[in-house]
């Protein structure tokens, strides 16, 4: 027993120093957007398209920021009521009446859920096809919830990115709400985890098939969103944001038939989370941090954050056994092995397993820093990043016990 808690320990260390030096550097949060020092001689249009169901509550604020955008050219704002139940678009009209903004601001209210969409995608959809019957069609997408609040200069420094960078996406992970004691213990956990899924740096690179977007701030080029074939070869996934990067950054300049395209879209590869890079060279995206735009959406208890992240957990592992059990095994040996191992070499006076128990402890310590400074949170909230990993090792397996009794995603008193 002495020997497999020796072994297992320094594998857990082994682990957490693989990642920190050979794993894109994903822990830094260094990717962030800042505004270009040359400002562009033309700003191409844009429609922001603005999904939306029973939003009343936060849709006033959302609405305000994206009316108040200091953006030099051409946009617009195309909000698609998603059969609402509440009063979010008579709350929307007035809110663009107040700024005087009316003619800036289109409601359109959604059709009816067809068969096989998702009913954001299907939203966003519809928001597409009335870009498209313009007179004069944009030439940028801001897809974005209507949760966000969006600092006056982000659609500015988003098409500047993509235009000086000639960036085919350009994607924030906003900063989530962290106020409630349960969204300071696992939000800022929830960003860390999904940077050391998809290493930003990677993402960014145009030579790694990594892929990946957050939904809530997404700027796409219109030429784009046509070469991949549109929303529709999306319209079954429940991790949207990601595969609308997959099918962007990795489809050929020939394009492939929508079921080819779909075979793209995967959530999760082990071969692209071992080996990025490729000799080829694919459309280049971009995602990163802000500290500026912020989502409003709360999340005041454990049950409301365990059901957003049981959501698509499993979706996230392609609804693959196997990798369901390897990526159980993987939380315990990276976050749980070094408490417990330190707690057994205290128990039966192991130094040399002290030892090494503190030292991982140590490296998961430097890791979260950097997400845990973002939140403008303690240090000290480094030393939950074990219990956190217990959490979302058992969200994980709800979301495929879910999915095996057919219950599946839910959201907005929609199933999938």
């Amino acid at each position: 027993m002495e020997n497999l808690i020796l072994i297992l320990t320094l594998l857990s260390l082994v682990i957490w120093l693989i990642l920190l030096l050979f794993r894109g550097q994903f822990w830094q949060g260094d990717q962030r957007l800042f505004e270009v020092k040359e400002p562009l001689l033309n700003y191409p249009s844009v429609a922001v398209i603005v999904p939306a169901r029973n939003e009343a509550e936060l849709i006033s604020t959302s609405l305000r920021s994206l009316l108040n955008q200091n953006y030099p050219g051409s946009f617009s704002i195309i909000l698609v009521d998603d059969q609402s139940s509440d009063n979010t678009a008579n709350i929307a009209q007035e809110t663009a009446k107040l700024l005087n903004q009316t003619d800036r601001l289109n409601i359109i209210t959604s059709q009816p859920l067809p068969a096989g969409w998702t009913g954001k995608i299907w939203a966003m959809e519809q928001g597409v096809k009335y870009t498209q019957q313009l007179i004069n069609p944009p030439d940028y997408i801001l897809f974005t919830d209507a949760d966000i609040e969006h600092s006056p200069n982000n659609l500015k420094q988003l098409v500047e990115k993509a235009e000086t960078e000639n960036l085919q996406l350009v994607s924030l992970m906003v900063l989530l709400r962290c106020q409630s004691f349960w969204e300071k213990l696992l939000i800022p956990a929830f960003v860390f985890f999904f940077q050391k899924l998809y290493p930003f740096r990677w993402v960014n690179h145009p030579q790694t098939q990594l892929a990946a977007a957050a939904g809530g701030c997404i700027l796409i080029r219109q030429e784009a969103l046509t070469r991949i074939g549109g929303l529709a070869i999306l319209k079954h996934a429940l991790i949207d944001d990601c595969s609308l990067a997959q099918a962007v950054k990795l489809t050929p300049k020939n394009p492939l038939q929508n079921e080819e395209i779909s075979a793209i879209n995967q959530g999760f590869s082990m071969e692209s989370f071992i080996f990025p890079f490729s000799s080829k060279s694919y459309y280049p995206i971009w995602l990163g941090l802000t500290e500026t735009t912020q989502s409003l959406r709360p999340y005041p208890n454990l049950s409301s954050i365990w059901d957003m992240v049981a959501r698509t957990a499993f979706s996230q592992l392609n609804f693959s056994t196997i990798l369901l059990g390897l990526t159980l095994i993987g939380m315990v040996l990276i976050y749980l092995m070094s408490p417990l191992s330190l707690i057994w070499g205290i128990f039966y006076g192991n130094n040399l397993v002290i030892l090494l128990a503190l030292l991982t402890g140590l490296l998961m310590e430097i890791a979260y820093y950097p997400t845990l400074k973002l939140y403008k949170l303690s240090p000290i909230w480094g030393l939950t990043l074990p219990l956190i990993g217990f959490l979302y090792a058992l969200m994980t397996l709800d979301s495929a016990l879910r999915y095996w009794r057919g219950k599946g995603g839910s959201w907005k008193g929609r199933t999938y």
